[in-house]
């Protein structure tokens, strides 16, 4: 047979849905969560569940119960999981030796409280670029410090520039140094961070596309420069619209008309509000009524893009629901 008439096996895409349990879902999650999974679903692709509850106020297991109920809920399902991060500190430790043994990290004794107090720089997420003032600390003072406070321990990122394509927006340029500094992989009570676990976990569990709300924007190029210090693999990333208030406000689990609990209260119907995301996504009319499976076929990423970083949901909008 000629070799070239074999027809190449296409990778599977690999996507994930990545909840925090620190409340009930709102419609801004569900935005997120709903683009994440058609996007993943578009091209017959596999989807993991991970609940990310690393920190003690996310380990209620009740909340937790009830986002996977929305999820299924909503018509949203997975191939895999769910995975608890609270369950995986292991995997994180060995990830954090490896970093440590290569001389990347260092104890760290700067107080939340101080850093925001500081006039330093500030990232894109309102988090103060750090200024590397423990990295300068002596072996002495260090020994002195810590018989006060335990340490965070933060990650050198020296020169580190990051760029990647973003499937919304566009081409992204990051340098470490100036948009973020030396960031913390692991904090004072001993919990391993966000950027380290997520970009371990994406790596380990296989994921191939990130579908995500632009506020974590931000995050990317820490987690692509973990993975690529510990050699493993990096996914494509997609970040989509926020849902906002008509000030500008990002909808926020205190919004309660816009809770799934609250929705499904009121009675509306997997349909309806699968309908009303994919009217705010450009995909579908206004009164659109269908399941997230028949939404698969409406999917369209020039449809994100064209929503702009922001979409406004005012009150007409909450009542279309």
């Amino acid at each position: 047979m000629d070799p070239t008439a074999v027809e190449r096996e296409v990778p599977t895409t690999v996507g994930r849905l990545a909840p925090s349990p620190s409340g009930r879902m709102h419609a801004g999650n569900a935005f997120a969560s709903l683009m994440a999974w058609l996007a993943a679903r578009s091209v017959g692709g596999r989807m993991v569940l991970r609940i990310e509850d690393l920190d003690e106020r996310c380990r209620d297991r009740s909340v937790a119960e009830a986002l996977i109920d929305d999820l299924a809920w909503m018509g949203l399902d997975w191939d895999e999981g769910p995975c608890w991060q609270s369950e995986r500190a292991d995997v994180y430790a060995e990830a954090f030796s490896q970093l440590e043994e290569a001389g990347l990290t260092y104890p760290c004794f700067c107080s939340r409280a101080s850093l925001h107090a500081a006039e330093a720089p500030h990232g894109s997420d309102g988090t103060p670029v750090y200024q590397g003032t423990c990295r300068r600390l002596s072996a002495a003072e260090v020994e002195e410090r810590r018989a006060v406070r335990e340490p965070a321990v933060r990650l050198i990122v020296g020169g580190a520039e990051i760029v990647f394509d973003d499937a919304v927006l566009g081409r992204q340029h990051e340098l470490l140094a100036r948009d973020c500094g030396d960031f913390v992989v692991r904090r004072a009570d001993g919990v391993y961070a966000y950027q380290l676990a997520c970009a371990v976990d994406d790596a380990l569990m296989g994921v191939t596309q990130v579908v995500r709300g632009n506020d974590l924007l931000g995050s990317t190029g820490r987690q692509i420069y973990v993975q690529q210090l510990l050699g493993l693999a990096n996914p494509g990333y997609g970040h989509v619209p926020l849902l906002v208030a008509p000030d500008g406000r990002r909808l926020a689990k205190r919004d309660g008309d816009l809770a799934l609990g609250a929705l499904r209260r009121r009675g509306v119907s997997p349909e309806r509000l699968a309908g009303w995301l994919g009217t705010l996504a450009g995909f579908v009319d206004p009164g659109a009524e269908l399941s997230a499976t028949e939404l698969v076929a409406h999917f369209s990423w020039d449809a994100l893009r064209a929503c702009g970083n922001n979409i406004v949901v005012d009150a007409e909008a909450v009542s279309a629901v």
